[in-house]
């Protein structure tokens, strides 16, 4: 999880959309997402708000306003987006255009800013924040959406300079875009990446459109066919995937449901409870989902709970819970006996995993709330067979759900999250059961934040080993997908690129008896 709590990657809880679905190039993340929703939000003309005339906003304008909130306020996109498409008068088609639009406009900032720097006479600073967004949203469309005739997208960007700003503007729009589109293919992505004398790193991050930084890191780490594929990875839609609770149906019956709900889905091959959707509608917005036969998840996150192998009857503590995607999936293969103890710092995110276990029929988890620090304090020694900590973490390994990531996240970052995780760990140890086991996961593919973090942890608790007795189909899973092999020790590193998945990082680790 990232330190914005990610959780459970479901839909429902505004994480970024999943696929590209039938006509609409993404589907908007939140529940009912893809519906006609309520009346668009008031602003003013020429301050980037929204226009001042009460009429419906088009999907253009509701990605631009979107564009401007993330990166004036640094906030999540896939939240912003849901939020405004809740209030936007967009058809199905148009609000699948402004969540295209919006998601590929992030993600390839870099590429569109060396674009745009190559024709904007005094350079892109100089720009009103909102006109920079609109050129680049524009370009978007221009350099990367073949279905979108270039000459529509530069005469809607026209036509909302216009109303936005002066005729001055909307002047230059027209006649940056337009020499944009007669140098497409000079100032294309390929061709910077293309040029000669560019280092690994540069070459990488012009082509795929990421800090150069973070792709010098991911070639230190995983070499450079790997970090190529890792960011190629992160510009791609992410799956839309549901975990089946087996207290309410099987697997084959979900796919039964989503296919009369019109949504085609198939079986995970990463996790026995996945079902993973490639054409249709909301995951969230279904029968199967009210009626608590499904929980919206990503694979990769489903395999926390299958590691830690809870069993009926175990007494198990998950330390960061909101929004509850983990704790109830424990409860499910505990078949709802025992007891789960799901833990949120905040009392808000605490009723969320209220609302999902009472949503799934579990009534084995109590929700508590606290600060994950101080649970070591809070309990007894070893009062617990199970205690999970998915760490805050920088959320590397959801760049694909969450783009504005990869912009906003630091090397300082990561070593001050680093240092928080370090706190956490040391701070619940003493809470296992001799035999029990210590389960640690993120969604991040930093090794400082994973397996330095656990190497660190095993110098100074000489009481844990890694486990590597984890269920046979797991580990047969994750060979196939290519995330483990003959050398496996306890612990696994699921990078975006092994199966289209979160990059997410799971170790367990047994306390000795």
């Amino acid at each position: 999880m990232n330190n914005a709590k990610t959780g459970g990657s479901t839909v429902g809880n505004g994480n970024r959309p999943a696929n590209k679905l039938n006509a609409k190039p993404r589907t908007a993340g939140g529940k009912g997402s893809g519906q006609k929703p309520g009346s668009r939000p008031n602003g003013a003309a020429g301050n980037g708000g929204a226009t001042a005339k009460r009429r419906p906003a088009t999907a253009r304008e509701v990605a631009l306003d979107v564009l401007i909130k993330v990166e004036r306020e640094q906030a999540f996109s896939n939240l912003v987006l849901n939020t405004a498409l809740q209030h936007a008068e967009l058809s199905r088609p148009d609000a699948g255009l402004a969540t295209e639009l919006v998601y590929g406009t992030i993600q390839r900032k870099l590429s569109l800013d060396y674009a745009l720097a190559e024709l904007a006479s005094k350079g892109l600073a100089k720009l009103e924040p909102w006109v920079l967004q609109l050129l680049r949203l524009s370009a978007y469309q221009i350099l990367f959406l073949d279905r979108v005739p270039a000459h529509a997208a530069v005469n809607e960007a026209v036509t909302i300079a216009k109303r936005r700003g002066h005729a001055g503007i909307s002047g230059m729009v027209n006649g940056m875009l337009r020499n944009l589109i007669r140098r497409r293919e000079e100032l294309s992505s390929e061709a910077a990446a293309g040029q000669r004398g560019l280092s690994p790193a540069r070459r990488i991050a012009l082509r795929h459109s990421y800090p150069e930084w973070l792709a010098a890191r991911w070639i230190a780490a995983y070499g450079e066919a790997a970090a190529e594929s890792i960011c190629a990875a992160g510009n791609e839609p992410p799956r839309a995937s549901i975990r089946v609770n087996p207290l309410r149906g099987t697997r084959d019956n979900a796919i039964s449901m989503l296919a009369d709900a019109g949504i085609e889905a198939e079986a995970s091959t990463l996790s026995p409870y996945g079902v993973v959707a490639r054409r249709g509608g909301s995951l969230a917005d279904t029968i199967g989902f009210r009626d608590g036969r499904w929980t919206v998840q990503d694979e990769s996150s489903m395999l926390v709970a299958q590691a830690a192998q809870p069993a009926p009857g175990m007494t198990v503590l998950d330390c960061c819970a909101a929004p509850g995607g983990k704790s109830t999936h424990l409860a499910e293969l505990m078949r709802n006996e025992g007891r789960v103890i799901a833990n949120d710092l905040h009392p808000h995110k605490r009723a969320l995993v209220e609302q999902q276990a009472q949503r799934l029929g579990l009534s084995c988890i109590e929700a508590v709330t606290g600060d994950a620090a101080e649970l070591g304090s809070r309990f007894a020694p070893s009062s617990f067979d199970i205690v999970l900590l998915d760490a805050p973490c920088s959320g590397l390994g959801v760049i694909a759900r969450k783009p504005e990531i990869k912009w906003t996240k630091s090397e300082d970052d990561i070593a001050a999250i680093a240092s928080i995780q370090h706190q956490l760990i040391d701070s619940v140890a003493s809470l296992v059961k001799p035999g029990g086991r210590l389960v640690y996961s993120t969604c991040t593919i930093e090794r400082d934040e994973n397996e330095k973090q656990i190497e660190r942890f095993l110098k100074q608790h000489a009481d844990y080993e890694l486990d590597t007795n984890w269920p046979d189909e797991l580990l047969a899973s994750l060979r196939e997908a290519g995330a483990v092999g003959a050398d496996f020790r306890g612990d696994v590193q699921l990078l975006p690129s092994h199966v289209g998945s979160d990059g997410f990082y799971i170790a367990t680790l047994r306390r000795r008896a």
